[in-house]
């Protein structure tokens, strides 16, 4: 599937005086949610145990997510160097896991499984595009661009199990849309907003989910240009079946825009 390795990265052409402080915290956050990668692995093996194919493609997948994780570690310990990411991780561990006893997915079907991957895809693959895009540090901006074509790939992975696994569940366009929009919805739940918060609150400052949540979103949105959110919009328009491009993506366009800024500057003006 991918086509490099940490070795890749050209490390030496790090540039202190490029890291952008706020970027970087967020940095530290996804490279953790990144690095947990093997706990889904963990969860589509059993979901998919009838399936050996589809395993080992998430077996490679998950060595990709792992390898994303690291990559933006190594860069975050260079941007902070008195930042631990093992200890980090640890403590992001500590307060969330994803949940491993399910044997069938929790969204209804295998179909659906997909549909919701396919979604987290179109997320990770567009924020990535708007970090390498939005950071000069040339450095991330290299590993970014890595990330992102992968992210993009393992969108067009799921999406082509799901249009198989769609022959049998028989899930529908509403279907898809109702699996779609309850997984966008859950972009605001614990995972990030505590990677964000282990990343980077002292010890001993007590977990609020909110003020994290709204702290990565206020440095993450307004990174965001029209060409990242019309594309995110395409994925997310093709996966339920819809006609990608148009006047609907133009108008979800103009629609996730005004959302992604108006969330930001409220978040500033409250001090997130």
């Amino acid at each position: 599937m991918g086509n490099w390795t940490l070795d890749t990265i050209d490390w030496g052409r790090f540039d202190a005086s490029k890291v952008d402080p706020e970027i970087l915290r967020n940095i530290k956050a996804a490279a953790m949610v990144e690095r947990n990668g093997g706990d889904y692995g963990i969860y589509l093996g059993r979901v998919f145990a009838d399936d050996p194919a589809f395993v080992a493609d998430v077996r490679r997948w998950v060595d990709e997510e792992i390898q994303h994780g690291m990559a933006l570690g190594r860069w975050a310990q260079l941007a902070d160097p008195s930042w631990d990411f093992d200890a980090a991780f640890a403590r992001f561990r500590s307060g969330y896991q994803v949940p491993l006893g399910a044997t069938r997915s929790v969204r209804g079907s295998q179909a659906g499984e997909m549909m919701a991957r396919c979604i987290v895809e179109t997320g990770t693959s567009s924020y990535y595009s708007a970090l390498k895009d939005a950071t000069e540090e040339p450095v991330l901006k290299q590993i970014c661009s890595k990330i992102a074509a992968d992210e993009f790939r393992h969108y067009k992975l799921f999406y082509e199990h799901m249009r198989r696994c769609l022959k049998r569940d028989r899930l529908g366009k509403w279907a898809r849309l109702r699996v779609g929009w309850s997984r966008i919805a859950e972009s605001e739940d614990d995972e990030l907003a505590y990677a964000y918060y282990a990343a980077n609150e002292p010890d001993g400052t007590p977990y609020d989910r909110k003020r994290a949540q709204r702290a990565y979103a206020r440095r993450a949105y307004p990174l965001y240009r029209a060409g990242h959110v019309q594309r995110a919009m395409a994925m997310v328009l093709k996966a339920i079946g819809l006609e990608p491009q148009g006047r609907l993506n133009a108008l979800l366009t103009r629609a996730g825009l005004w959302f992604l800024r108006s969330r930001a500057s409220k978040y500033a003006a409250q001090g997130s």
